[in-house]
């Protein structure tokens, strides 16, 4: 007989395969009901979006183009795509992530309060990430800034110690470079 104790569910180590973040592109039929039905799709399986870009694309062909950017491991990702593609009104589904012709891109409005060299440094600053006035008073600046979603995450970062007021983001946009069409 051996001493061995019982495994407890509590004992269990988490799965070590690492996480990473994808972006889908999903071209769907524009109609009533389509966004409920893909982001039941990711409730129901517990998967987290961590970001959500809808819009119609083309009125003719009344579809339309949603960006999901989610994290999980690998087997995960495989399988949200899986699903995408199995919806219904879904046309297309790309994985903008592994496409080394896919560009991301996000756009952020900063709101910035400062005085003094605090101000003159937030200037800087945005000077650096080409990021544009857009509105100014004497104790504020609110900028516009546009890049990658890593170029976005630095420029608040930076800008949080300047005196950080309030943020607002688009969330990722993608698109495939060169002449092929999604």
């Amino acid at each position: 007989m051996s001493d061995a104790q019982p495994a407890s569910v509590y004992d269990l180590t988490p799965d070590a395969t690492p996480e990473n973040l994808a972006t889908f592109a999903v071209l769907v039929d524009n109609e009533p009901g389509v966004l409920h039905r893909l982001v039941g799709l990711f409730a129901a399986r517990g998967y987290n979006i961590e970001s959500l870009t809808v819009a119609e694309t083309d009125r003719k062909a009344h579809t339309s183009r949603v960006t999901i950017v989610t994290r999980g491991t690998p087997q995960v990702l495989a399988q949200i795509e899986a699903q995408l593609e199995k919806m219904v009104s879904t046309r297309h589904v790309q994985d903008i992530t592994r496409d080394p012709n896919g560009l991301e891109r996000e756009l952020a409005l900063v709101k910035v309060r400062g005085q003094g060299t605090d101000r003159v440094e937030a200037l800087r600053v945005s000077d650096i990430f080409r990021a544009k006035v857009i509105d100014t008073t004497h104790e504020s600046f609110v900028f516009e800034v546009t890049g990658a979603p890593s170029k976005i995450d630095s420029f608040i970062e930076l800008m949080r110690p300047l005196g950080l007021v309030e943020v607002s983001r688009t969330g990722v946009l993608s698109i495939q470079r060169g002449v092929e069409v999604f």
